[in-house]
């Protein structure tokens, strides 16, 4: 029988290595603090926006909203970090039925969080690169060339994550048909 902790029965080896994910919570709360730090940010960019927005041309304007947009889409970032790799490396946050559960919570495993970690830096690493490339005409050739080499290296690598998770993936599934088989 378990006592409430789930070590009960455990060798104490076991338990002390079990027990160590909560090592964990610090950095999550961490990435908690941080994402606080982001929404300041982002009210103070607005609040920019909307004081200078008589003196500023349209070029101005979209370079600022595309900072907004990035802020923005690494919260979500720190969101699905904080969020997924708790329930996944921490403890099940028991959100069954919830109805703000987001949708991919219920699915999430440490590779599809690598997945959707690795397109959520696609998506910033797209932003920086189109605030690069509105204020071209401000940057020399070299800057240009080595932030689109970077984008170019993270869409290789989401790429090649998400073709090994498919791999992994599929071998699961005829590993576990060819084990039914023989049974």
């Amino acid at each position: 029988m378990q006592n409430k902790t789930g070590f009960s029965g455990m060798k104490p080896m076991a338990a002390i290595l079990f027990g160590s994910r909560w090592l964990q919570l610090p950095l999550y709360l961490g990435l908690i603090i941080a994402q606080a730090v982001y929404v300041f940010h982002f009210m103070v960019e607005l609040l920019h926006l909307v004081e200078k927005l008589p003196a500023l041309g349209e070029a101005d304007i979209m370079l600022i909203v595309l900072g907004l947009i990035d802020v923005v889409m690494i919260s979500n970032l720190l969101i699905m970090v904080i969020v997924g790799g708790y329930e996944t490396f921490v403890s099940r946050l028991n959100l069954a039925g919830h109805p703000d559960e987001p949708d991919w919570l219920s699915q999430v495993n440490a590779n599809l969080l690598k997945v959707k970690l690795a397109t959520a830096i696609i998506g910033i690493s797209s932003i920086h690169l189109l605030k690069t490339f509105i204020n071209a005409a401000n940057l020399d050739e070299k800057t240009l060339l080595w932030q689109t080499l970077i984008h170019i290296t993270f869409v290789v690598s989401a790429i090649a994550i998400a073709y090994i998770d498919k791999l992994l993936g599929h071998g699961e599934a005829e590993s576990l048909s060819n084990s039914a088989e023989q049974h």
